[in-house]
């Protein structure tokens, strides 16, 4: 008799499904409606808890002075079913009241979206911006999401095995399941040990300054304790509360997100009494979603890649070409570089050494498109925006940048580009799954080894490293010496001279990443690690 496969609720701040649902900012969110793809495909029970954002995370584009700008709209769609349910937040001294939307995109893997845009509801607002607002906001956008996604699931009579909190934003699930057991006379320590056999927690950010930390006074205040005491409270996350720590306090298990990630992780939380282990689950991406049909045919006859992969590298040119006015050579060396504009990601490290860079680049050894976004209140990433914007005037024919990063974006370049390009300073990289992407469609890394590359990275055989896997101080000056190097020496002869062997190359590059770097390998990592 087959053991009975437990349902699993899915909770994350934001979901990216489809760049026309607005409810997403980058890989986090990506990496969610990746996973209900997945279980989609698979069958497997799971339901996604998120926020139906009414005004997006930020739509952002480059003023006349070369700096980017934020743009809010209010989206609608007609893609979202009313399930007719609506809960209640106590956050301050106010009842916020929360739609429950059903996103059935994927049919038995329904996503819910809470939605606090009602007549006369008193935080009609909470769920205008992702990620916006003052640290007050932000806590109350989180009690919406994990107190309100209890109480809906409840409301839904939805019977859920694991509570699966996808980075730390969904602790106040915990807090609430919790509070449920102690008012039904349940001694707390018995109630935090019961809901901790329901909870896994997977933790993202491997820098300590990222992770979320709270005053006691400030959620007393806004009522995140939910009815628990502050000493309650504090056995969850400390004082001040650290979101991370009661999210490894709460889960019976948590992971990290790549290898090197789990080891960094480990160390980062080791004095956590009471804490979960922390398991190592790199991360996947959807292959429906994210690696051309054309690609994958061709890949699995093992015929001819390049004819596919130039068609798709043609169509990203004309788009380029259509969105910046500049036309790019359909025979020069493409190197691509799309991440979320933030000073450890390093977008503008190729560009480092102008008489290296600038010789390649005017003599069409290489071209180069970037994109990205900063968050809106990110000054330091905005001001790396506008360097690689000004940097593309330099080389008007060569290098662009392309503004309002998406997903439509995203499948553009690592589809058509022939290297994907990630410098991150190591080991700040939790995982990188943009670089999966690229992999599963041919386009060779050129990456530093963090993240997830270390474990899918043989070096001239299925892409390249650079810097060695370096760790210090002087990192950028290592690293970038490195990149050049491997660049003028490997790359670029390989690119130019050695059709046969790039193809090759290529091919070795898909075989890696179709299932290690799977969607559906990362999930069938949770279900048997995670969930049972």
């Amino acid at each position: 008799m087959n053991e009975r496969i437990p349902r699993a609720a899915y909770f994350c701040m934001e979901f990216g499904l489809h760049e026309k649902l607005h409810i997403y900012a980058g890989g986090l969110g990506i990496l969610a409606g990746d996973i209900l793809k997945a279980a989609a495909d698979d069958h497997r029970p799971m339901v996604g808890i998120g926020i139906l954002w009414r005004q997006d995370y930020t739509e952002q584009f480059i003023d006349e002075y070369d700096r980017p700008y934020d743009s809010y709209h209010e989206y609608r769609y007609d893609c979202l079913e009313d399930t007719g349910v609506v809960v209640t937040i106590p956050i301050e001294d106010l009842q916020v009241r929360a739609r429950v939307w059903k996103c059935t995109a994927f049919g038995n893997v329904p996503l819910f979206l809470l939605d606090t845009y009602l007549p006369d509801n008193p935080g009609w607002n909470l769920t205008a911006q992702l990620y916006g607002g003052f640290e007050e906001e932000r806590v109350a956008q989180e009690m919406i999401l994990g107190i309100g996604g209890v109480r809906a699931l409840q409301a839904l009579g939805i019977a859920v095995d694991i509570y699966h909190f996808n980075d730390s934003h969904a602790v106040f699930a915990g807090v609430e399941l919790i509070r449920q057991q102690v008012a039904n006379g349940v001694p707390f320590l018995d109630a935090l040990w019961s809901v901790k056999q329901h909870i896994v927690f997977t933790t993202h950010t491997p820098v300590s300054a990222g992770n979320e930390v709270h005053s006691h006074r400030m959620l007393q205040y806004i009522n995140a304790y939910d009815g628990l005491t502050h000493d309650q409270i504090a056995t969850l996350g400390g004082d001040p509360f650290s979101m991370t720590a009661a999210g490894i306090r709460l889960s019976k298990r948590a992971n990290a997100v790549s290898q090197l990630h789990g080891h960094t992780a480990r160390e980062m939380w080791k004095n956590i009494p009471g804490g979960s282990d922390i398991l190592s689950i790199t991360n996947g991406v959807h292959n429906g979603t994210w690696q051309d049909d054309s690609i994958r045919q061709a890949h699995a006859s093992r015929g001819d890649l390049w004819a596919p992969h130039m068609t798709l590298k043609r169509a990203m040119i004309d788009s380029i070409e259509q969105r910046n006015g500049v036309s790019f050579g359909e025979n020069v060396l493409t190197i691509g570089f799309a991440r979320r504009a933030t000073p450890y990601k390093r977008s503008d490290l190729i560009f480092s050494d102008r008489q290296i860079i600038g010789d390649l680049l005017r003599n069409h050894k290489v071209q180069i498109v970037l994109a990205g976004k900063a968050h809106p209140n990110d000054m330091g990433g905005k001001a790396t925006i506008t360097n690689i914007v000004r940097i593309a005037k330099e080389y008007p024919d060569s290098v662009v940048f392309l503004q309002d990063y998406d997903m439509a974006i995203c499948k553009m370049l690592t589809r058509g580009c022939d290297i994907w390009l990630n410098n991150p300073v190591r080991p700040m990289e939790a995982s990188g799954t943009s670089g999966m992407k690229a992999a599963m469609n041919g386009v060779l890394n050129l990456s530093t080894l963090d993240g997830w590359w270390p474990e899918g990275c043989k070096h001239g055989v299925n892409g390249w490293q650079f810097g060695g896997g370096y760790e210090g101080n002087d990192c950028n000056s290592i690293d970038c010496a490195s990149l050049y190097d491997v660049l003028r020496n490997d790359v670029i002869p390989t690119y130019e001279n050695k059709r046969d062997a790039w193809i090759a190359m290529m091919h070795a590059s898909i075989d890696m990443a179709q299932w290690q770097f799977s969607a559906a390998r990362m999930l069938q990592d949770y279900y048997e690690k995670m969930y049972a």
